[in-house]
């Protein structure tokens, strides 16, 4: 993506009782969010945790979602009258609370 963009990041951390279903993640929530988002959206990620800094530690974060958007108002713009319809969802895919970071991506 290109510098001075928005980026959302939404990521899952990993914990006991803790469930993620990727596949419900990736093939239909994010088409869902995509297609509420629109033109505004102007590309996504989707990352998988596999382990932490040491080989064979668990995941801080069972997945992670990264938005890309010009700017945090046309984020807001779209993503304000679609947030009740976008949360809505999270129950169908994992148990965990998100945490979110918006960013602005400098190279």
């Amino acid at each position: 993506m290109n510098k001075g963009m928005t980026k959302v990041s939404v990521m899952y951390p990993n914990g006991e009782n803790k469930t993620f279903d990727m596949d419900y993640y990736v093939n239909k929530h994010l088409p869902m969010v995509g297609s509420l988002l629109g033109d505004s959206l102007k590309g996504a990620t989707v990352e998988k945790g596999l382990s932490g800094a040491a080989p064979g530690s668990p995941a801080p974060y069972a997945g992670m979602g990264n938005m890309y958007f010009d700017s945090v108002e046309d984020f807001g713009k779209a993503f304000g009258p679609n947030a009740e319809k976008i949360m809505k969802d999270l129950p169908n895919f994992t148990n965990i609370e998100p945490v979110i970071l918006v960013s602005e991506v400098m190279v």
